[in-house]
């Protein structure tokens, strides 16, 4: 099946010269933007208007009973896009949010409208603020073409009618048409190229918590995802992949036997895995779990350690770097410094533990083409690749994009780790529609992970405890650089391995930030908030320890440094009076535990945090009884839908900071279910408050943001509650006491 990643990429020689100078580009871009875009491109305004923004007729078509059915460019996921692209056009278009129904659209150029009509994807907290100001004249132009409509109807100027949602109106006569009872007339109207968009201080949907609208299906259970996925004649198909990554299988000692066993179809080898087929799914995994296979050696050595790894990072140290940032003479600035601090911090490899495991339903037509259903967050990207797969044209395939149950990053292409080229395989194998499902076991073995990371630390404080001079290391490799190094800011730097430790808003007049190459043989992917979710870990806990240093409250340390840069200094304070006042503790509180705050920034997407964590030790363990978060994505649409995705990014960063942690042993992940890779039990979800600053800047993404201020801000907590600086993750390795 060769690498899809790469293929994907801009391997794609096959296609036509139009076609590949469009999928290419959309292809090649899609994870460079999604996960991996140049520090200073994640905090533009986004791209220029795209020229989609007036092809009303690809996007919406109205019904006759007003229902308006939206075809999006992105994947709904649980971050409540459908929700906010409605709301987006609604505004516009002078309707109700609540008459839309919105599906993920199909492969084509039209929804390529990103980046100069180049790419398109759903990740990286980028889909509203991409998409805002195109929808926004997609909703102004759709209503010029159903007022004309009605004007052309009544025999009146446009300039005499109005809108109200869902109708136009001609005040002068009392009439009012129905936007369904224009749709049609309306369709075969000219396209208007310049309709102004509405002046903002006159919105009447952006800016307010209009109600999800997937909430129903959802609570319903009508919701339907990939794993709900069915063809005519459709057989399903169990994998069992090789206990190591790259080894192969190369024989079965019962498959005679295993192929006797209730509803099994077929056995079939495939690389890196054997797969059962059969009638229904649980006869496939019964079977495929009962395969006796002898496994070849070759593939991720034996030897290979987590452990191993982190020492391998940190004999790294000290040698090729290449700097990410440089401002002054840090060397000469740490020389002259009254005191010099240094640490060293690491995390570990993280899976994406989403909750709906892979899946993926191939299904070849009579004429040859070729239907695959399966969760996704870049379908031209997936068309393009299994064309390659399955040996035809990109237009011969179709890609159907469900609702994702989770996603965090894990529905991009990595080789070894998608589900689609076993099923297009087994589809062609067996003359019939597959559906292949990865148990929970195959999905840990197989994932891509959040890279395992280093970084050390060094700093230079004067004679007052300010910093002079910082200088950082960053060992590793990113996705970025593993998968698309052609695509990097600049070929030296990964930036999916320092992003976190650049351009943090700190006065330090020098300061060097340095990306020592070093490889992992695992395969690694974009996890949510990518290098920050370690990166703020690492950086803030460590100005914590400066300021512990300098003898100094940790919050007024970062006020002060904070000084030229007033946005953050608001969000600081914003934080420090929702959290009804800072205090570092350790203290007691009402019910008599004793208890210590942290606090942290983080500058991720295009947006800005700054969280505070309460914390209190019970038999060792780390309890966090509250979590404060403002954030300052410079201006909104939704603001429940805001509040939401902040919620939902603690409870993964505060997950991933207590317990989350992939163990590698003689070349195998140790855990392959949720009883050896816990995740944050409802039990001990804190309380999160959140306040929205908008400050005006440009737009920013919510989903990712909130989630890297949470590890630091609660290590921080814990070395004010124990006086443990705890440098590697995930907390629950340590077991602590309280001073």
């Amino acid at each position: 099946m060769g690498n899809i990643f790469r293929l994907a990429a801009g391997e794609i020689a096959n296609v036509s010269a139009s076609r590949r100078d469009l999928l290419g580009a959309g292809a090649a871009g899609a994870l460079l933007l999604a996960f991996g875009l140049p520090r200073g491109a994640r905090a533009q305004k986004g791209p220029p208007l795209s020229r989609h923004a007036t092809e009303v007729a690809a996007y919406l078509r109205i019904e006759t009973d007003g229902t308006i059915r939206l075809l999006s460019p992105f994947v709904e996921g649980g971050q409540g896009i459908a929700t906010s692209s409605a709301q987006i056009i609604a505004e516009e278009l002078d309707a109700d949010p609540a008459r839309f129904v919105v599906d993920c659209a199909p492969a084509g150029a039209a929804y390529q409208m990103m980046f100069n009509d180049q790419v398109r994807f759903t990740g990286g907290s980028f889909s509203t603020r991409a998409s805002y100001e195109m929808f926004r004249k997609l909703g102004a132009t759709a209503r010029a073409m159903l007022v004309n409509a009605a004007a052309e109807r009544w025999g009146v100027p446009p300039e005499q009618l109005s809108t109200e949602p869902g109708r136009v109106l001609h005040a002068a006569t009392g009439h009012a048409l129905s936007y369904g009872e224009l749709a049609e007339a309306a369709a075969k109207q000219p396209v208007p190229p310049n309709t102004p968009v509405k002046d903002p201080a006159g919105f009447r949907l952006i800016g307010k918590s209009v109600p999800r609208l997937d909430i129903r299906a959802k609570s319903t259970g009508a919701a339907r995802y990939g794993i709900d996925s069915r063809a005519d004649g459709m057989l399903q198909a169990a994998i069992a992949h090789a206990p190591r990554l790259g080894a192969q299988p190369t024989a079965i000692g019962n498959e005679d036997a295993v192929k006797a066993m209730p509803g099994v179809h077929s056995i079939h080898r495939l690389p890196g895995a054997v797969a059962v087929v059969a009638d229904r799914w649980w006869h496939a995994r019964k079977a495929a779990e009962a395969l006796e296979v002898t496994w070849g050696e070759a593939g991720l050595p034996a030897d290979f350690s987590s452990a191993g790894q982190l020492a391998a990072f940190k004999a790294a140290v000290g040698g090729a770097a290449e700097p990410a940032e440089a401002h002054g003479d840090v060397e000469a600035a740490l020389r002259g410094a009254a005191k010099v601090v240094e640490a060293e911090y690491d995390a570990p490899y993280l899976a994406h533990a989403q909750l709906e495991p892979p899946s993926a339903l191939a299904s070849f037509a009579p004429d040859g083409s070729l239907d695959l259903t399966l969760p996704n967050q870049a379908p031209e990207m997936y068309q393009v690749a299994a064309a390659q797969i399955a040996g035809l044209k990109p237009e011969q395939v179709r890609i159907h994009s469900p609702m994702l149950g989770g996603f965090f990053g894990r529905h991009f292409l990595y080789d070894t780790a998608n589900v689609f080229p076993q099923a297009i395989a087994l589809a062609k194998a067996t003359g019939r529609p597959v559906k292949v499902l990865w148990s929970r076991e195959e999905e840990f073995r197989r994932d891509a992970y959040r890279p395992l990371s280093y970084v050390k630390l060094r700093a230079g404080l004067d004679a007052q405890g300010r910093p002079v001079a910082l200088h950082a290391a960053a060992v590793g490799e990113g996705p970025l650089g593993r998968h698309m190094p052609g695509f990097l800011a600049n070929p030296k730097v990964d930036d999916s391995v320092v992003e976190g430790l650049t351009e943090k808003p700190y006065g330090i007049a020098a300061k060097r930030i340095d990306f020592v190459k070093a490889p992992q043989p695992v395969n690694i992917g974009f996890w949510r908030s990518v290098a920050h979710s370690m990166n703020d870990f690492f950086y803030e806990s460590f100005i914590d320890e400066l300021a512990g240093t300098a003898g100094r409250d940790p919050f007024e340390y970062r006020m002060a440094m904070l000084s030229g840069s007033p946005r953050h200094a608001t969000l600081l304070r914003a934080v420090g009076e929702l959290s009804g006042g800072w205090k570092r503790g350790p203290y007691q509180a009402e019910d008599g535990t004793r208890r210590a705050r942290g606090v942290a920034m983080a500058s991720p997407f295009g947006s800005e945090t700054a969280t505070i964590a309460e914390v209190s030790i019970r038999d060792g363990e780390v309890v966090v009884h509250q979590i404060w978060v403002a954030i300052d994505p410079g201006s909104i649409v939704n603001p429940a839908i805001v509040e939401a995705q902040v919620r939902s990014a603690v409870a993964i960063g505060l997950s991933s900071a207590l317990l989350e942690e992939v163990v590698f042993e003689k070349g195998e992940p140790q855990a392959l279910n949720f009883d050896g890779y816990p995740i944050l039990p409802p039990a001990r979800m804190p309380k999160v408050s959140v306040r929205i600053v908008e400050s005006g800047a440009p737009m920013g993404g919510v989903g990712e943001p909130g989630t890297p201020g949470v590890p630091p801000s609660v290590a921080n907590a814990v070395a004010a509650l124990t006086g443990q600086r705890i440098r590697s993750l995930p907390l629950a390795k340590t077991r602590l006491g309280t001073t």
